[in-house]
């Protein structure tokens, strides 16, 4: 299952926690747009080629950022026409589209909708206007919860929505209305990710001048807690360790990442991978990556993997997801290195098995990564 990933880095404002590759150039849009479809243009033939030698065919699209609703209906509706007047779309199952409460109406809406967007990725964090202003979020909570209604109004059936826990100052309480909230819009899909400070963003530099602190292990693990039972008794199932679909609603397209399934990543900062061996990089900046499709030419950086990559990466992705490791997918040799780091933690009911597949128990989720560092090879 190929897809196709279209970065749209541009930002009205930025959030403190956020690390993306984003720009405030908005003037730049409609350039950066014809830029878009000039690179799908250049990579047209290598994509379809790829997508051929892996026996794959193109079912997904998304769009993200950044903040991809900052464009206009029209600009949405040009990607989607660009992509499909190069591909065969007949095997499309989702099109997905990041989106900023404050940049909907329902009348835009309507017109992201007949441009052929099916799944709608609303980046809310809380309903809490405290905690929103905390993180530099630019929507209030009121807008996040009229976004939801109009996409309904407007013919979505597919609404997700993103929240964020351990935000500075938030209580368990908090974060519990938060979920009720959730919950009571009857929506289809929840991603819920913890803070992390990353480095260079305004919260870290906060962080460094303890004008906030990090929240401790013990409350973020009763919030991990929290979201999964109170969406699970909603038939809203956890399917990878930040995100929670009720049947039938996972997102293909992230699902596609986690599989090492091809994909082809456009725009400044986006990636994109071969399904095999290779990786590619375009520069994450605005001017360098309009100036190269402007010339004609592709700007991509290589990294080639290894098989000690791709072994990593299958144990690392495998163990995030509720699927788990299928260790009939690795040799003889791989097999025993995996049983033989995962021992203690069968011992210590942080992992299980069943059959030839390895996966994390409920308290093995809170210690994944150290799980995962184990199981990785050097």
């Amino acid at each position: 299952m190929a897809g196709i990933y279209i970065h749209i880095p541009f930002c009205k404002s930025r959030c403190k926690y956020c690390d993306f590759y984003s720009t405030l150039a908005l003037s730049q849009r409609g350039r950066y747009v014809e830029a878009l479809k000039r690179e799908l243009e250049l990579r047209e033939a290598d994509f379809k080629r790829i997508m051929r030698e892996n026996g794959e065919c193109l079912q997904t699209v998304y769009l993200g950022g950044g903040t991809p609703s900052t464009l206009c209906e029209s600009n949405v509706a040009d990607l989607i026409n660009a992509i499909r007047s190069r591909f065969n779309t007949s095997f499309i199952k989702e099109i997905t589209m990041e989106a900023n409460p404050g940049d909907l109406t329902e009348e835009k809406l309507r017109k992201l909708r007949e441009a052929g967007v099916n799944r709608l990725s609303l980046g809310i964090q809380s309903f809490n206007d405290r905690l929103l202003k905390i993180i530099g979020r630019r929507h209030s909570a009121q807008e996040a919860l009229d976004v939801v209604r109009m996409a309904k109004r407007a013919g979505f059936t597919n609404i997700s929505i993103d929240l964020m826990y351990g935000l500075p100052t938030e209580t368990l309480e908090d974060w519990q209305k938060d979920v009720e909230t959730a919950i009571s819009l009857d929506i289809q899909h929840v991603s819920a990710y913890c803070l992390t400070y990353e480095e260079s963003t305004p919260l870290y530099e906060a962080l460094m001048q303890n004008e906030v602190q990090e929240l401790p292990d013990e409350l973020l693990n009763e919030m991990q807690d929290c979201i999964e039972d109170m969406l699970q008794h909603s038939g809203i199932i956890r399917y990878e360790i930040s995100n929670y679909a009720k049947e039938n609603y996972e997102s293909k397209h992230n699902s596609s990442y986690w599989t090492g399934a091809a994909y082809m990543g456009l725009g400044a900062g986006a990636h994109s991978y071969d399904g095999q061996f290779c990786r590619q990089f375009n520069p994450d900046s605005l001017m360098k990556y309009l100036q190269s499709i402007e010339d004609g030419r592709l700007a991509l950086t290589d990294e080639i993997l290894t098989e000690t990559d791709r072994f990593n990466e299958a144990v690392m992705l495998g163990l995030r997801t509720r699927k788990g490791v299928d260790l009939s997918r690795f040799s003889e040799k791989d097999r025993f290195f995996i049983r033989k780091q995962a021992f203690p933690y069968f011992e210590n009911q942080l992992l299980e098995q069943d059959g030839d597949v390895i996966r994390a128990t409920h308290s093995g989720t809170r210690l994944l990564n150290a799980i995962i560092e184990d199981l990785m090879k050097e």
